[in-house]
């Protein structure tokens, strides 16, 4: 089976008509999917999500974006909210100075506060990085010297150098449709770097949807797509792209269980 490890399932686009989406993957052979919070006020929606369908865990956060708009949270408040069993990571979490909706260093507290939240419990953190990987490589190298962490950078779309690192420091690398685009040359050279036994796929649905479906709405049956064509760039069968990947996610996200 085939993991889609980030969708966004209580988006509108994609809630309107969330028991077909999630039949449609089933059909396509995902056997799981990871939803993801982006505004710890709205976590409850998701938790609903997981809690509605056996083949689906959430997980808690702030994304970038939302960092200097949502309520401030703590290690304490996170660590509670993760406490429910269909919780299984931190995040979405991290840095964006692509659109900077929220300041920097809102962005950069925020982060560090999902990480010390990973630390504590064990549980891993999803991470979006987005223009800048130069304060991504030093905030991961300086936490990571304060105390392990797990966790993966989703949707990866930086250079080689920001892959290396997370590598060496024990982290996953998820990719999106992202590394279907023609023009994705340079992404796809760094996914054939990495380690088979560190790589995830996702859809980041509704959003960037592999080819053929690129410019459409996405969701988690087409992380086939990507799938294929990770397979491609690494040389293996799309068999053993879905047994790798599979097995990755349920290694990192260990405290989720397949239905």
């Amino acid at each position: 089976m085939l993991v889609d490890s980030h969708c966004h399932l209580d988006f509108p686009e994609l809630a309107v008509e969330q028991d077909a989406v999630v039949a449609r993957a089933r059909a396509a052979g995902v056997g799981h999917m990871l939803t993801i919070c982006t505004h710890v006020t709205k976590f409850p929606q998701v938790r609903a999500i997981a809690e509605k369908y056996p083949d689906i865990h959430c997980t808690v956060g702030i994304h970038p974006h939302e960092a200097g708009r949502e309520p401030a949270v703590d290690v304490v408040k996170l660590t509670s909210l993760s406490q429910h069993p269909r919780v299984v990571a931190f995040g979405e979490t991290g840095l964006d100075y692509f659109y900077e909706h929220s300041p920097r260093a809102d962005q950069e507290r925020s982060f560090r506060v999902h990480i010390a939240a990973a630390r504590e419990t064990g549980l891993p953190i999803v991470i979006h990085t987005r223009d800048a990987d130069d304060d991504m490589a030093r905030i991961l190298t300086e936490e990571m010297a304060a105390g392990p962490f797990a966790g993966l950078i989703h949707c990866f779309s930086s250079g080689q150098d920001l892959a290396d690192l997370a590598v060496r420091l024990g982290l996953y690398i998820s990719l999106s449709g992202i590394v279907t685009f023609k023009k994705a040359d340079a992404l796809r050279a760094v996914a054939k770097q990495v380690p088979l036994d560190r790589l995830l796929v996702e859809t980041d649905s509704p959003y960037l949807a592999p080819m053929p479906h690129r410019g459409k709405r996405n969701e988690p049956a087409f992380v086939a797509h990507t799938a294929a064509t990770v397979a491609q760039v690494k040389g293996v069968s799309s068999a053993e792209i879905a047994r790798q990947t599979t097995e990755n996610f349920f290694h990192l996200f260990a405290k989720a269980k397949p239905a």
